[in-house]
């Protein structure tokens, strides 16, 4: 499974400005991207997260999640926070991330993308009512 067609790097990469395309995002990346920009998380809530915000449609498994958090840091879109969140029992297995800066302006631009394909799927007809749009003859 591709994750990410980014090289590996210690650098966490360009600016937030130069941020690179989104169309190398995984459905697995962006929806684990959207369940963080609601705040910092450890891996089993983004989990029931991703779950619940896809209506079931999208369940993650400990590997997938795992192996995607992994890139996602490597290829600096998320960090590895020190410390629990508030109010929460500090669990040393238990580890938390949040979108980076680049992160979060890659999950922007791939919304934006995909706001853009749902827009031209509803002027088609694509969604809606369920008719197929008529062919010009």
């Amino acid at each position: 499974m591709v994750i990410s067609t980014a090289e590996y790097s210690s650098n966490p990469g360009p600016a937030p400005d130069d941020a690179p395309p989104a169309a190398n995002l995984t459905p697995a990346v962006f929806h684990i991207m959207v369940a963080l920009a609601q705040g910092d998380a450890h891996g089993y809530a983004i989990m029931r997260d991703v779950e619940r915000l896809s209506g079931g449609a999208m369940r993650l498994g400990p590997g997938t999640l795992y192996r995607s958090v992994q890139r996602m840091v490597v290829d600096g879109l998320i960090e590895e926070r020190d410390i629990a969140l508030d109010g929460e029992t500090d669990d040393e297995r238990r580890r938390y991330y949040r979108l980076t800066t680049r992160g979060l302006a890659v999950a922007r631009a791939e919304a934006q993308r995909l706001a853009v394909l749902v827009n031209a799927a509803r002027a088609r007809k694509l969604l809606g009512d369920g008719r197929r749009p008529r062919r010009p003859r």
